[in-house]
């Protein structure tokens, strides 16, 4: 991962800070008492255990939470094991094949990767696709300026962290407010979880089946997780309403608001069109081969 200094100057990108074996860090064992290195030192081979800065800082977890004070997570390299996760039909039906794979490295069992915002997730993915199948992912992509399609190699490596920049309401909280531009609300929200993650895709699901509709309902179902009060008021009904109501100017500015400020990775990488010659940024969009190169 990309280190940044105080001052948000931007350093050499690296993939992790260090690699410190989990008991040098003082990491709790596994449950069977035996830390993942010891048991590889029994096996007469070594899996690494690498360390991964959080792009949140770890400043939205409070201290109620497991998750408070870590700012960084260290994580063993994939094994066959998690090969079996990733091939998982039903983990990959509910949508939590992500969060049994990153259950499965993480070392510091404190950490439960549903209670991770998205984008520490998405640093930990990214981290995780590079130890395992290295930093080269191929991916077919549109040309934004003459639409021709080609396969293009990214390099995860060279991808930045998106780091935390916002001040939280109160210090070590997962809650912002910013002013819409045309209603003039005060509106508090907070950055999605892994929980939300899988439970939105989960309902999305439910709502298509129940309803026999294919309307998405995605935005106005992400904002009843996102949005935690309106000019102080935080009663579901009142919020509920003001989402179906709010200005699309006012829609169009919090869904950016909490897309730029959001932590996470930089996802985007410059590609040359074989077919006009434009050098243009495009996204890196997770597909089916991040972890499934094959």
């Amino acid at each position: 991962m990309t280190n940044e200094n105080e001052s948000g100057g931007r350093q050499t990108n690296q993939v992790f800070n260090a690699h410190v074996p989990s008991q040098m860090m003082g990491l709790p064992t596994s449950s069977e008492g035996v830390s993942d290195n010891a048991r590889n030192d029994e096996l007469g081979f070594d899996i690494p255990v690498d360390t991964v800065p959080l792009p949140s800082r770890g400043k939205v977890y409070a201290a109620t939470t497991q998750m408070h004070g870590i700012t960084q997570v260290p994580i063993r390299a994939m094994t066959a094991r998690e090969e079996d996760i990733l091939t998982s039909r039903a983990l990959l039906k509910n949508g939590s094949v992500i969060t049994h794979l990153l259950r499965s490295c993480i070392v510091d069992k404190r950490v439960d990767p549903r209670e991770l915002i998205s984008g520490d997730r998405t640093a930990l993915m990214v981290a995780l696709r590079i130890t395992g199948y290295g930093p080269e992912y191929k991916i077919e992509t549109e040309c934004p300026k003459c639409d021709h399609k080609q396969h293009v190699d990214f390099d995860l490596s060279e991808l930045p962290l998106k780091w935390l920049e916002l001040d939280p309401d109160t210090e070590m909280s997962n809650s912002f407010t910013v002013t819409l531009p045309v209603s003039k609300k005060r509106v508090t929200f907070r950055f999605l979880t892994g929980a939300d993650e899988e439970e939105i895709q989960q309902e999305q699901v439910m709502k298509k089946k129940k309803l026999k509709t294919q309307l998405d309902t995605l935005v106005t179902t992400r904002f009843q997780r996102q949005i935690i009060a309106v000019d102080g008021r935080s009663e579901q009904g009142f919020i509920s309403k003001f989402i179906r109501t709010m200005p699309v100017r006012d829609s169009h500015f919090l869904r950016k608001y909490i897309a730029d400020n959001e932590p996470g990775m930089e996802m985007e990488s410059v590609m040359v069109c074989e077919e006009c010659g434009e050098a243009s940024e495009v996204d890196v969009p997770i597909q089916a081969s991040f972890f499934w190169p094959e």
